[in-house]
């Protein structure tokens, strides 16, 4: 045939099978620190800039909690803008939760704000302002401003088209051809954003969620499975196969990582977050992340906690919606989580 469907429905099943072969082969405590080696050479290498000093920019009191701005650096010569919710009364380190962001304006879309920087008083969209969700829960809640999105965005796109929605494209490619991934400079800030967040003085380190969606489940799992010290992950609008979703839907490129499949599915890597708890949220019509395939990710993933001894510590929530957060039970439980 001249069309290569079935050759690449070859490839991947024959990937599939060598997964399969392995993780009967190999010994769990074998496989599983191989393929989260594998899974941190994958995202690429970035140097570090420890030498960078936080910078509060504003500090803003709200409704029943405060704002801070905070400049932080990961790598040398660039540096990113996150935002600090406190509950207003704090009284001793609380729980703190690290919020993810996806696809949208930044992060000023989960604090509530507009893309100008002014308060949202409209009914909140996809991502239902969920920082705030949780701060009004008690919790100190970072959310970082994602590279590509909103302010973040390349000068060289906006140049182009000042409405331009992303530079994920442009950021993706280039850093490919370098030996980098996208993927692996956000999940580098989103680490540093938690090593901040674990010296604030309202935080208990001990107790550190986090939370993200859609493209902030991508980051949020490669984070989560890379710093041991999270202890709650919520993964919403994210979890599924690739086969399924990433394979099946015309997806953002910032949603491939090179020679990924070759070292295992979507679900089994998320299943390196194991046996600490996770909770998997989706909306039942989300056209992009379909409900077959997360609850193919969710049962392969179950399958891994039951081996782990931590069956108990995954829950899923399917809800009546699409590509959204819904939060009805994830808010409390990482609250309850985190407190217990």
């Amino acid at each position: 045939m001249w069309n290569g469907d079935s050759y690449l429905t070859k490839l991947y099943d024959e990937a599939i099978a060598r997964h399969q072969n392995l993780r009967t082969l190999q010994l769990r405590n074998e496989r599983r620190p191989k393929l989260k080696s594998a899974l941190r050479e994958l995202m690429g290498q970035f140097e570090s800039n420890p030498a960078h000093t936080p910078k509060v920019l504003e500090r803003v009191q709200c409704d029943g909690y405060i704002r801070e701005r905070v400049e932080l650096s990961a790598t040398p010569g660039l540096s990113f803008a996150a935002y600090v919710l406190i509950p207003s009364d704090v009284k001793g380190p609380l729980p703190s939760v690290l919020a993810l962001h996806g696809h949208g304006y930044g992060s000023r879309e989960i604090v509530g704000l507009l893309k100008d920087g002014s308060p949202d008083l409209a009914e909140p969209g996809i991502h239902q302002h969920f920082a705030v969700q949780l701060v009004k829960r008690g919790m100190v809640v970072i959310a970082p401003d994602v590279i590509g999105f909103g302010q973040r965005r390349l000068e060289a796109d906006l140049a182009l088209n000042p409405d331009v929605s992303s530079s994920c494209y442009r950021l993706s490619t280039q850093l490919m051809m370098l030996g980098k991934t996208l993927t692996g400079l956000r999940v580098t800030e989103a680490l540093k954003t938690f090593n901040y967040l674990s010296t604030r003085k309202e935080v208990d380190a001990n107790r550190i969620g986090l939370m993200g969606f859609s493209g902030g489940g991508l980051i949020g799992f490669v984070t989560a499975v890379l710093e041991a010290r999270i202890n709650a992950t919520v993964l919403t609008g994210f979890a599924n196969t690739v086969q399924d979703s990433i394979f099946a839907v015309h997806h953002c490129i910032d949603n491939y990582t090179p020679s990924l499949l070759v070292h295992a599915e979507l679900p089994e890597l998320i299943g390196l977050i194991a046996p600490r708890p996770l909770f998997l949220e989706s909306g039942e019509n989300d056209p992009i992340f379909p409900m077959a395939g997360f609850r193919k990710a969710a049962a392969d993933i179950q399958a891994i906690y039951e081996v782990e001894g931590a069956g108990d510590k995954l829950l899923t929530d399917v809800f009546p919606g699409e590509h959204e957060i819904s939060g009805r039970l994830a808010y409390d439980w990482l609250k309850r989580t985190l407190s217990s």
